[in-house]
């Protein structure tokens, strides 16, 4: 059996963070640690990677939940993905492990909470922007490609590329195509950019 350990931070600015989780993963014996600063929503490359690395017998093992998974759905696929290579999976700071039949409850009722807490939190979000909107002081985002759609057409006219266009006026280049169609113009990407 090998621990393996994974450890994330959100953004490169969480160290402190990092080398904490990596320090409590030295502790409980893991040889191999993967380490990844991005966002749970991004693609997580060397969560990837320590799933392909374990085997039969080990446990990957994190230091809190929210470090592995974004969602329930999320952690039950992660779950799976862990038992299909007859793995277990350890969680420290629940004091989880999921080879045991208690852990594995455990971990479902511990990710549907969070799944829960998680879609109350949008909930009262809405309605927070709801009642903002009510109230007049809610506008939202003000659509700036749009605003830019007589410079968008002039610039596509005169033969600048989508892309050049996109970063003349600041703006996504998925608007540029957009505001293409919209006006009827077509619009050549440029690959040389």
């Amino acid at each position: 059996m090998v621990n393996v350990g994974y450890a994330r931070t959100s953004t490169a600015e969480q160290v402190a963070g990092l080398e904490a989780q990596k320090r409590e993963l030295a502790a409980v014996g893991c040889g191999k640690v993967f380490v990844e600063q991005v966002s749970s929503v991004a693609e997580r490359e060397q969560l990837v990677a320590a799933l392909d690395y374990i085997r039969a017998g080990d446990v990957l093992v994190v230091t809190k939940l929210d470090r592995l998974a974004r969602s329930l759905r999320d952690l039950m696929e992660i779950v799976a993905a862990i038992e299909a290579r007859g793995a277990g999976l350890r969680i420290i700071a629940m004091n989880l492990d999921t080879t045991t039949p208690t852990g594995k409850l455990m971990l479902q009722v511990l990710g549907a909470v969070a799944e829960f807490e998680r879609a109350m939190m949008l909930e009262r979000q809405r309605e927070g922007i709801a009642k903002a909107k009510t109230d007049g002081k809610y506008k939202g985002r003000k659509p700036t490609a749009q605003a830019k759609a007589a410079e968008v057409e002039a610039l596509l006219k005169a033969g600048v590329s989508p892309t050049e266009v996109a970063r003349r006026l600041g703006i996504g280049r998925s608007s540029v195509y957009r505001i293409a169609t919209d006006k009827g113009i077509k619009a050549t990407p440029s690959y040389t950019q």
